[in-house]
């Protein structure tokens, strides 16, 4: 379970959200344990960037929605990840999401760090 984590982890900082997603998904669906929420929306944060790095803004804007649902149980440190920095910089990412007409004017900068 740890290293499915960790290679989550190394994948998303990395810039592959979808590697990132792939081993969480691996975890989330292949065990059974008490943050399973927490993992659902780390999963649907990396998916998030890869729909926004497909041209699919309507896909990034969904996901980043429903992470942030996943991520509102959780405060402070949680395996290691800040929930509160995360959670606001989600948040100044949904802002971008919303007002963007172009999806190449993304900034990449933006994406939140996570370790």
């Amino acid at each position: 379970m740890a290293a499915l984590f960790q290679k989550g982890l190394v994948e998303y900082e990395k810039g592959d959200y979808f590697e990132a997603h792939e081993a969480w998904e691996d975890l989330w669906s292949d065990y059974n344990f008490p943050d399973r929420k927490f993992i659902q929306g780390l999963i649907q944060l990396a998916v998030s960037f890869v729909h926004m790095g497909n041209g699919n803004l309507t896909g990034a804007r969904n996901l980043l929605k429903k992470c942030q649902q996943k991520f509102s149980d959780y405060n402070g440190i949680h395996r290691g990840i800040n929930v509160d920095e995360l959670k606001s910089n989600i948040e100044a990412v949904s802002f971008v999401y919303e007002d963007m007409e172009n999806i190449s004017d993304f900034d990449w900068d933006l994406v939140p760090r996570i370790i």
